[in-house]
């Protein structure tokens, strides 16, 4: 099977509603190379178990690599997706240099291309996230999420997804009750679940999202703890539950704050994360208005993630 690897050049700040689009268009993973990884320290990280290779980086700005198969909507499929990108200057964020390129690639390139950038990555105290084809020994109390991006979005390593998982670990506890709102590859709903959570619906609106997030849970054995569903924020979700965690844009997070105080619980915790640094305070002040009480902000390189409790 042939399959187009597209290619974007842009700016950190693009880099999670770029993928976002990426996946919205079919892709089933984004590769993000950024520069400053090779230089940044890492107070707040764990630390890669791999080597970086200046060779697969730019100059400057940032690449995101994304895989769509080959057939006869391809150029249509990708003139659409370069639209949307353009239209993300709208939202006020920075594109950078936008340059989209389109190369063919074959099947044995693609999967190859994959575990070029993929290796175990220990994300916080507890989680370390594995590749499937990757042989890992876990140490003593070390829990393990095993993804494949040949079938997630993402590969889970991204700022606001460690800032959401080790948010978690601040406010799961045993039997608590979750929803993950945009779950992509279910990451977070796994995490959730190895957390000693003892329900957890993972909500998706996008079909290929959905059946990665099933296929990742079956990998990681949590299918009877998370229930992953097709749904729109959290329309029609009429229970309450202790967590709700989203690692989504900024501007969609704005859309639902009153709906999520509605679904947590009396001191119940509201996680957002998918947040830039200039629209943290309008975040802030909007989980306020909705009756929260911000517990905690976590921020990592130029993201922002919230605990946010309700208050009681």
């Amino acid at each position: 099977m042939k399959w187009f690897e597209i290619s974007i050049h842009t700016t950190n700040e693009a880099i999670e509603p770029i993928s976002n689009i990426l996946h919205e268009t079919g892709a089933s993973g984004v590769v993000i190379e950024d520069p400053t990884e090779l230089t940044k320290e890492r107070e707040d990280w764990f630390g890669e178990i791999f080597d970086l290779n200046p060779d697969d980086y730019p100059t400057d700005g940032v690449i995101i690599k994304a895989y769509l198969p080959a057939n006869s909507f391809i150029n249509e499929t990708v003139e659409t997706m370069k639209q949307e990108i353009t239209d993300l200057t709208n939202f006020n964020i920075d594109i950078g240099r936008n340059v989209v390129t389109m190369v063919e690639v074959n099947d044995e390139d693609w999967a190859n291309a994959w575990k070029k950038y993929y290796h175990p990555v220990k994300i916080s105290e507890t989680f370390t996230i594995v590749p499937t084809w990757e042989q890992y020994e876990t140490v003593a109390n070390e829990k393990v999420i095993e993804l494949d991006p040949g079938m997630a979005f993402g590969t889970g390593t991204h700022p606001t997804t460690v800032m959401c998982i080790q948010a978690l670990e601040r406010t799961v506890k045993s039997n608590d009750e979750v929803i993950d709102v945009g779950t992509g590859s279910g990451v977070l709903s796994i995490a959730a679940a190895l957390l000693g959570a003892k329900h957890v619906d993972a909500l998706d609106l996008d079909e290929v999202a959905v059946k990665s997030a099933m296929d990742n849970i079956n990998l990681n054995k949590v299918g009877n703890v998370v229930h992953v569903q097709q749904g729109n924020l959290l329309q029609g979700v009429s229970k309450q539950v202790d967590v709700v965690v989203a690692n989504i844009l900024a501007e969609v997070i704005l859309r639902f704050t009153d709906d999520a105080a509605n679904v947590v619980k009396e001191n119940g915790y509201f996680i957002t994360s998918g947040i830039i640094q200039q629209k943290k305070d309008e975040v802030r002040e909007a989980l306020i208005a909705s009756g929260f009480s911000i517990e905690e902000t976590l921020t990592m390189e130029d993201w922002v993630a919230f605990i946010a409790r309700k208050n009681g």
